[in-house]
């Protein structure tokens, strides 16, 4: 089809009409019929590679001053143009859902992060039919599409064997995807999908394997197949790496090359940074460092010991940043090689938030305990040292890192009120379409801005209807106006900020802010905190870059004025009501969204069952139950998992082990619980471990009683559960346990049962018990001793 006669706003683009047949004979057709040509993007359009880091800073990366060493940021930066006044939403499924779709996150329905979902429009955690993706959208237009490592917007009950697919990567836009669908991922043992299939790595950590590498080898070898079977075609690539979201797992090396270099501390990181950040020009000369967080200890308020595991733990972020970036250079050299990077429009972005302070005031070595309110000593991280970054860790740096990483900005993710949460580097190379080199752009930016920036370069008309569904309006601004003028006026001149209760408004360099929460403080205690109680700050960001200076109290009528514009935005984008609960809306109950196992009280699973995810898994967390296993134990014996979920950071797990039923329950990695049963003759076997919760509230003990073929044969104690998530990165599994191993007993993903597995079933017998619960009995001990 020609392409003046092709209309690109409604995708699919229907088939050329073919004339009707004017002879009988094939011989005599006249005009000849010509085979139907594929769809073609329009001449020129070039390939499109998106990046997206996780969890850094604008101050952390080499490229914006940063200490983290990353020569491929560095390279792309000076072979093409970094913006300076770029906005993500500070927390991670918004801005990824906002990136693809070209609107603002709870436009499309993602408030929050997928696992936080609500009944709200604008926290449903669903994108809506009428925002298509950018990889929709480059499909239907002629690009191969492909996506590889993280993606965190598909919705968490969808997580599943049983679907839908719809929402997953290959059913938004993506022929080839090859990744995992959760908030992080063990870089040593993920558990991943190529498409909608489980995979398991091909290797293991000792023969060499890491995620970022795997992935990067995947991306390669996709684009130079693109290249060699349909060189005409352009393609579109989104990297989204894991990386540097915790949990900090990186070759040593790595981590060992930073020894010694952040002694100096998080303060005198600031300023050296912010120095740097002048002399590169990615902020004013008279830039000024942003206020500190209160609450957050200065580094000579530290103990010797605080420094030393704060400052190993920075090390070892370090190290993962600079991997990551090394693995995406290969990436970048395998575009050269084939000849396409200087055809390619290649948008890297250093962060789909500000740097994460979700570690708490001193880092830990498992940031699933800082959910709970456990913290680790440093003594405790210092025991460690050696063991940061592998397979045992689960490491995350402390509170003062992330605001140094922030530099010059205050605050961190989850804080969209202040640039520390919502500003990133972003860095553009397209040398075809890109005169300068090296340059610097200081226009206002969103990540919304990438989807239209990319559909003007290739030529392409927003689409008016996609799969019969009419499109709601792309609420971003297209950058392109920008690549070849330097001096051009913004062109995004307004955009709201909301994020956990944390709220924002930006007009023209103006903005009106306000903090409602502590990013560290995972879990409310104590009163509740109203929206109408936050106090509102005022910024002129046109002579205050770093919004140093609230001068809320010289400009009265100004700051009014922009809450009223809060308000009309808010309204306008599905942001009421506001929800400011975190960890609590990990529970599907309490969140109020629905939930893949729904009321049932038992469930039964057979050999071969897929692994779950915790969302799609049955809850026996905060409640009695029951784990019921029928297999057969084969002449000689057998060892192996029966049923197990999460993994060495926390979980559970019912297996054989020398012959002997056990069950172990895992305590954020401080404390393994066992109950053992005595060795299994050959033969046919029911093993049931009852589960008593002791009540009260959430994360409370429990006795463990293993019965087998209807006999008491063990019992034990469990003095604390898991309350909230046993873990992102980890799955319930049926016959083995992945991932990491819950417990010592057996060998991670070598632990398979080697008898014959008939069912696993999984009775709730107890209600489920709440923070509610455990306010109240706080709250009743507190005015019986007033």
């Amino acid at each position: 089809m020609a392409e003046a006669a092709m209309n690109r706003e409604q995708l699919p683009i229907p088939d050329a009409v073919q004339p009707s047949p004017t002879s009988l004979d094939v011989r005599d057709q006249a005009p000849a019929y010509e085979p139907p040509q594929p769809l073609r993007a329009p001449e020129g359009a070039p390939n499109v590679v998106v990046v997206l880091l996780d969890d850094m800073g604008f101050g952390a990366p080499s490229a914006f001053g940063g200490p983290c060493e990353m020569p491929t940021a560095d390279r792309l930066a000076q072979g093409g143009l970094r913006y300076t006044r770029f906005h993500v939403t500070a927390v991670c499924s918004p801005t990824r859902q906002s990136l693809l779709t070209g609107r603002n996150h709870h436009s499309v329905g993602m408030g929050v992060t997928t696992e936080m979902a609500s009944a709200s429009p604008g926290y449903s955690g669903v994108r809506p039919l009428s925002a298509a993706t950018i990889g929709q959208v480059l499909q239907g237009n002629g690009y191969n599409t492909a996506a590889f490592g993280k993606w965190h917007q598909t919705p968490a009950r969808d997580v599943s064997a049983a679907g839908p697919f719809d929402r997953w990567p290959t059913g938004e836009g993506f022929e080839k995807f090859y990744g995992f669908l959760c908030a992080e991922m063990n870089h040593w043992y993920p558990v991943l999908f190529d498409g909608t299939t489980p995979v398991e790595p091909s290797r293991t950590p000792e023969e060499g394997y890491h995620l970022s590498a795997d992935q990067v080898d995947q991306a390669i070898d996709w684009v130079r197949n693109q290249h060699s079977l349909k060189p005409d075609n352009p393609f579109f690539t989104y990297l989204s790496f894991g990386a540097t979201h915790a949990p900090y797992h990186v070759p040593e090396e790595y981590r060992d090359k930073y020894r010694g270099c952040f002694d100096h501390g998080w303060d005198r990181q600031r300023e050296i940074t912010l120095q740097r950040q002048k002399d590169l020009g990615v902020v004013p000369q008279d830039a000024e460092l942003a206020p500190w967080a209160e609450g957050v200890p200065h580094w000579d308020e530290l103990s010797d010991a605080e420094k030393r595991s704060a400052a190993s733990l920075m090390e070892l972020y370090a190290g993962f940043a600079e991997h990551t970036d090394v693995q995406l250079g290969r990436f970048v050299d395998a575009l050269e090689e084939i000849g396409e990077l200087d055809n390619t429009l290649f948008v890297y972005i250093l962060g789909d938030n500000g740097a994460s302070a979700e570690g708490g005031l001193g880092g830990t070595l498992n940031e699933h305990r800082i959910a709970s309110g456990i913290t680790d000593s440093a003594e405790f991280i210092n025991e460690h040292a050696e063991s940061l970054g592998d397979a045992t860790t689960h490491a995350h740096y402390p509170v003062g890192w992330a605001l140094a990483m922030n530099t010059p900005y205050q605050w961190t993710k989850q804080v969209a009120s202040h640039f520390g949460g919502t500003r990133d580097g972003m860095i553009v190379h397209w040398p075809a379409g890109i005169a300068e080199r090296g340059g610097i752009r200081n226009q206002f930016h969103h990540v919304i801005d990438v989807l239209p920036t990319v559909l003007e370069a290739a030529g392409l008309p927003q689409p008016s209807a996609v799969n019969g569904v009419t499109q709601q309006p792309v609420e971003g601004t297209s950058m392109l106006y920008s690549f070849n003028e330097a001096a051009a006026a913004d062109r995004h001149r307004l955009q709201y900020f909301e994020m956990v209760g944390n709220r924002g408004i930006y007009l023209d360099g103006w903005m009106a802010v306000t903090r409602h929460g502590t990013p560290w403080e995972m879990v409310q205690e104590g009163e509740r905190h109203y929206f109408d109680d936050d106090r509102w700050e005022l910024y002129d960001t046109n002579t205050d870059w770093t919004q140093a200076r609230d001068i809320s109290a010289e400009h009265p009528g100004k700051l009014r004025e922009l809450q009223q514009l809060f308000l009309v935005e808010a309204a306008k984008h599905q942001v009421f009501p506001l929800d400011d609960r975190m960890t609590e809306r990990e529970n599907p109950t309490e969140a109020g969204r629905l939930d893949l196992m729904g009321d049932r009280r038992s469930i039964t699973f057979h050999a071969g069952a897929q692994r779950l995810t915790e969302e799609t898994a049955p809850n026996v967390k905060n409640r009695s139950h029951s784990i019921t296993a029928v297999f057969e134990v084969p002449d000689g014996g057998a060892d192996g998992v029966l049923v197990a979920q999460g993994g060495r950071f926390g979980g559970w797990s019912l297996y054989l082990h020398e012959g002997r039923p056990c069950y172990a329950y895992n305590y954020f990695g401080l404390e393994v619980y066992k109950v053992r049963g005595d060795v299994l003759p050959a033969g046919r076997h029911e093993v049931r471990l009852d589960f008593d919760y002791d009540g009260g509230g959430v994360g409370k003990g429990g006795d463990a009683s293993l019965h087998v073929d209807g006999s008491l044969l063990g019992k034990g104690r469990v003095e604390g559960t898991i309350p909230y998530y046993f873990a992102f990165d980890e799955t319930f599994d049926i016959g083995v346990d992945r991932a990491s191993p819950v417990t010592e007993d057996y060998a991670p993903v070598d632990n398979r049962f080697t008898g014959r597995l008939e069912s696993v079933r999984i009775d709730l017998s107890g209600e489920r018990h709440s923070d509610r619960e455990a306010d109240e009995g706080r709250e009743r001990f507190r005015t019986a001793h007033e």
